[in-house]
């Protein structure tokens, strides 16, 4: 794969939260509240700002009990579990999330196809993880891989799941997000050890929070606004890496060196 986008060098960080960003976010939204769409529904936008729409299927990998069904809940605005249970199969959500773009101040809607499988279906239907290298590049365009700040071994299992990907699936995007973030105070996983894992593994990195969502008024109901913000650096770094990706691997970019493996220290 590709090197990494810089942050900020293909998506507007901030624009969601200008008066423009603002219109296109209303589509996902019904009042203050996020919109939930199937596998089948989209956003409708006025004529006069419609867009063009840019699909992904990402997979997202991460030990048991790291958060991947809080991060997808999160990200789709929905009530996040408050005590885990092992996801009983494969579970897909699709959100939406608009975006501009700095080279041509075009505005893309981006939709993602997250998909979310327990332990225990991966080993009772292997064949549904997309593990071979063709089957990867033709099926899933994304992996975020999660650990869990308040959980040392989930940290020390992404090399190997990195690797794996690497050698199988060199098309494939590679994310790595830090669940639990606001119990870093408790953290199993000190400053330096992600230093040293940046230099290994130069891959984009964020960090999500794992408290519930804000509330509106009624105290009851997520704030779809509140919830938007709170998952922005994600949904745009997913939106960057992949059409950056995207435009690397139509020419229309020159491709930069290749991301190093493990061992190797990036610039």
């Amino acid at each position: 794969m590709a090197g990494p986008a810089a942050p900020g060098s293909v998506i507007v960080p901030d624009w969601h939260e200008s008066a423009q960003g603002k219109e296109y976010l209303a589509c996902i939204l019904r009042k203050s509240r996020r919109r939930v769409f199937g596998l089948l529904e989209r956003p409708v936008l006025p004529p006069p700002v419609a867009i063009d729409t840019a699909s992904y299927k990402i997979f997202v990998s991460g030990k048991s009990g790291v958060g991947k069904t809080a991060l997808v809940a999160k990200l789709a605005g929905l009530e996040v579990p408050v005590v885990h249970h092992e996801t009983t199969g494969i579970q897909t959500t699709v959100v939406f999330w608009p975006a501009k773009l700095q080279a041509s101040d075009r505005v893309v809607m981006f939709r993602f196809e997250f998909w979310d499988c327990g332990e225990s279906a991966l080993k009772k239907f292997e064949h549904m993880l997309p593990v071979s290298g063709q089957a990867c590049k033709e099926n899933a365009d994304a992996f975020l891989f999660l650990f869990s700040f308040t959980d040392r071994a989930s940290f020390e299992d992404l090399p190997g799941q990195l690797a794996r990907v690497a050698g199988e699936a060199p098309g494939v995007v590679r994310m790595v997000i830090g669940s639990k973030f606001d119990q870093y105070v408790h953290t199993d996983v000190p400053e330096r050890d992600l230093a040293a894992f940046r230099q290994a593994w130069p891959l984009p990195l964020l960090r999500v929070k794992s408290v519930p969502g804000r509330r509106l008024a009624d105290g009851r109901t997520l704030d779809g606004r509140a919830g938007l913000a709170d998952v922005a650096h994600v949904l745009n770094g997913l939106a960057e890496q992949l059409w950056h990706q995207d435009q690397v691997a139509a020419g229309l970019l020159p491709a930069p060196e290749a991301c190093p493996g493990p061992g190797v220290v990036g610039s």
